[in-house]
């Protein structure tokens, strides 16, 4: 069984000295990579908060504006998936928030602010799919939980820490960009933490080019959503050239779990196990991440808008009580306007925004586990 996701430093110094007593180590970087990068989006934990004020707190005349908004949208007597910028008019609002999705998309790549809801629809009016099916039944399941379900999931059957009080490792999911609301905080830890994958490419490539070129070569990533292969064939580092219309840009897209398993969904045998350098790769990312990272503050009722094209997450390990559960609710959001060209080998992923229609829009109110993190409900006592 795949154990969790506790990663511990000494065997990966023990993995990169056997790598470079045994291998001999290319010290170039592939062909179409970039030697350095020079952006806003290059940023590390120790000077961020210091030079970046990546919080927008809403004062009362916009709360009012958000409460109108509110009550119109409800007047319509619509249903969710029907929210967009249109039904949920935000006229004096409206201009911090499209400032929020440059930042987000060409800057530092975060933003906590202190509401949710209808906004999102402002920094991003495209929501993607999270599940495929709800209740059994097909569905574009748009809205995600991450709350500790082991209590009435078997926490053997859960194929994803977001699911239990574990640590979640430095990661990416699908898409181009995530929304995450804070209902409720942990009692103890679930620390959120956020780090910049161009810093952790700058030091890949001046301290390790050979990993930048494994990264950059074909891995086989499990489909854990048991629909079409079972595998993929793709890199986990993508790099767009400068153009006359858009800048340089720089995607690395990976979970760790999709290459080593998670508790009760442990990588198939019918994939073909990853090599000594994809996982020496792996634990490169994470530690450079935590090396990088900065460390946010959730409050209840707080959200955090992250490009998820620019920026690793992760979250500590946490305790609840019975009377303080942390409970966090997600969107996947793309905007046009400032949304990133998706690599080839990325779009079957991004198929996530097509056809996802208003009216069939599913925005649970209740925790669910998602199909493709495979857990199953304990029988009722």
């Amino acid at each position: 069984m795949a154990t969790a996701q506790v990663l511990k430093t000494g065997p990966y110094l023990a993995r990169v000295a056997l790598q470079n007593a045994t291998e001999e180590l290319s010290n170039q970087i592939p062909d179409g990579f970039p030697h350095e990068l020079n952006s806003d989006l290059v940023w590390n934990g120790s000077d961020i908060t210091e030079k970046y004020n990546f919080v927008y707190e809403i004062n009362a005349e916009e709360l009012q504006e958000i409460e109108d908004a509110l009550e119109y949208f409800k007047s319509l007597s619509k249903p969710l998936g029907f929210v967009n910028k249109d039904t949920f008019s935000l006229p004096k609002l409206h201009t911090e928030l499209r400032n929020i999705s440059d930042e987000v998309h060409n800057r530092c790549g975060f933003k906590n602010i202190i509401i949710y809801a209808g906004v999102s629809s402002h920094v991003a009016p495209i929501r993607g799919r999270q599940d495929f099916q709800y209740q059994g039944k097909p569905a574009h399941v748009v809205l995600g939980h991450i709350k500790d379900l082991s209590s009435i999931v078997d926490a053997n059957k859960i194929g994803a820490p977001a699911y239990t009080t574990d640590k979640q490792v430095f990661h990416t999911d699908s898409g181009d960009g995530i929304a995450l609301a804070c209902l409720e905080t942990a009692a103890e830890g679930g620390e959120s933490k956020l780090s910049s994958s161009w810093t952790v490419y700058k030091e890949l490539a001046r301290t390790r080019p050979d990993l930048i070129r494994t990264l950059a070569e074909p891995w086989a990533s499990e489909n854990f959503g048991g629909r079409g292969d079972k595998y993929a064939l793709r890199p986990l580092l993508h790099y767009q050239p400068k153009t006359k219309s858009t800048p340089e840009r720089l995607i690395i897209q990976y979970a760790r779990r999709t290459f080593t398993g998670y508790w009760g969904l442990p990588r198939s045998s019918d994939v073909p196990p990853i090599t000594e350098a994809q996982a020496e790769a792996l634990d490169a990312l994470h530690f450079l991440a935590e090396k990088h990272a900065v460390s946010l503050g959730f409050r209840k009722g707080d959200v955090q808008y992250i490009n998820n094209l620019s920026v690793f997450h992760a979250r500590d390990r946490f305790k609840n009580t019975l009377e303080q559960q942390r409970h966090f609710i997600r969107l996947w959001l793309r905007d046009p306007e400032n949304a990133w060209p998706t690599p080839e080998a990325l779009k079957s992923r991004w198929s996530i925004y097509e056809g996802v229609a208003p009216e069939n829009s599913v925005f649970p109110l209740e925790p669910t586990i998602r199909t493709a993190s495979g857990g199953k409900s304990k029988p009722l006592e």
